[in-house]
């Protein structure tokens, strides 16, 4: 590894300096992204996700605008334009919620389930 010695660095202008800060960091800068690809591949070669969200399911909308019924809300995130305006104007949250049918839970569904019972 080359040293160099301090009082060569004393002896070198502030631009001389500079180009050559300039210089090692572009020289750093690239072999700091080639040890990240060469990482990143090995990553791969472990089948280990690399820097990704995990996906979520979707999730069904619970609050739906009366006027415009295609515009829905599933209560997660920025609440939207339209329910913030109505919710200003006095309305409540639950005003807005979807009427779902048959709501049944899945433990309810095993129990009904078309298995013979012992």
């Amino acid at each position: 590894m080359i040293v160099m010695e301090r009082a060569k660095f004393e002896r070198m202008s502030v631009d001389d300096l500079y180009k050559l800060h300039l210089g090692i960091s572009e020289v750093l800068k690239q072999k700091i992204q080639k040890e990240k690809l060469r990482l990143e591949e090995r990553l791969k070669r472990l089948k280990i996700r690399v820097s990704r969200r995990r996906p979520y399911p979707p999730v069904p909308p619970k609050y739906c605008n009366p006027e415009k019924p295609s515009e829905t809300w599933a209560g997660r995130g920025k609440q939207p334009r339209w329910l913030v305006a109505q919710l200003s104007s006095g309305k409540r949250i639950e005003d807005f919620t979807i009427q779902v049918r048959n709501r049944r839970r899945i433990s309810d569904r095993r129990a009904t389930s078309s298995r013979p019972q012992a």
